[in-house]
């Protein structure tokens, strides 16, 4: 029997009073990280993969073993499903599974969304499925929502989709959506949320824990937005509005 799952155990009982500070604080300042190379060429294979398939594309960012990823194709028929990890050891866990419309792709996430929204990508869907929590309020700064990354998330459109089991980060990432479409965006929890999406998902359903979800759906003029705030701040690459 798999190990029963405890809740996130944290200080912070509700959205971090730094978070407007830092959002505004990572809009002031362009995110220069360089680009590892290995990540550039998971890239480029993917790229090729986007374009050939000229099928709606869904994005399982985060996806560990890669067992959403199939689950998510069926989800959507029509769609091609391109998941992201940098573990190969999570990825090995495959066990050599193939679909046609999935593709596995090793690389540093960052890298990848920043050069995905550069090569003007869009997304059908975007799934943030159950990302580490780091619940130390003074980790706020390494969440999706507080990392500099953030707007290449927005800039790749789509229906963006956030699951978790911990209430806190489920708002917050609500209250730095609404903050910067400048629009409301709600958390909800999941009281039935269905078939689990992915292994962390079961585990936690069977634990007992609260799931939590976000979702928006990034507008054309937004996702434009975006993309001239992320314009040209990955060296030689043009986002394609």
């Amino acid at each position: 029997m798999e190990a029963m799952s405890r809740p996130v155990s944290s200080r912070q009982t509700g959205v971090h009073p730094e978070l407007t500070r830092l959002l505004a604080r990572r809009r002031a300042c362009a995110y220069r990280k360089p680009i590892h190379p290995a990540s550039a060429a998971a890239f480029a294979s993917a790229d090729q993969f986007y374009r050939e398939c000229k099928q709606p594309v869904v994005l399982d960012a985060g996806c560990g073993t890669g067992a959403s990823s199939y689950l998510l194709a069926e989800q959507h028929p029509d769609a091609i499903i391109i998941a992201v990890d940098k573990s190969a050891y999570r990825l090995a866990r495959r066990q050599g599974k193939q679909h046609q419309r999935v593709m596995h792709v090793r690389a540093d996430l960052i890298d990848f969304w920043r050069l995905a929204a550069a090569s003007g990508w869009k997304l059908q869907h975007h799934y943030l499925l159950y990302p580490n929590p780091w619940p130390k309020p003074e980790h706020l700064a390494r969440r999706w929502h507080g990392h500099p990354v953030l707007p290449w998330l927005l800039a790749l459109g789509g229906t963006l989709e956030l699951r978790c089991n911990w209430q806190v980060y489920a708002e917050e990432f609500a209250a730095a959506l609404t903050l910067l479409l400048q629009r409301p965006i709600s958390a909800i929890r999941l009281d039935d949320p269905g078939e689990p999406l992915s292994p962390f998902e079961r585990k936690y359903t069977a634990s007992g824990h609260i799931l939590y979800c976000c979702q928006a759906q990034i507008r054309i003029g937004e996702r434009t937005r975006w993309l001239q705030e992320t314009n040209q701040l990955v060296p030689g690459n043009q986002p394609q509005p």
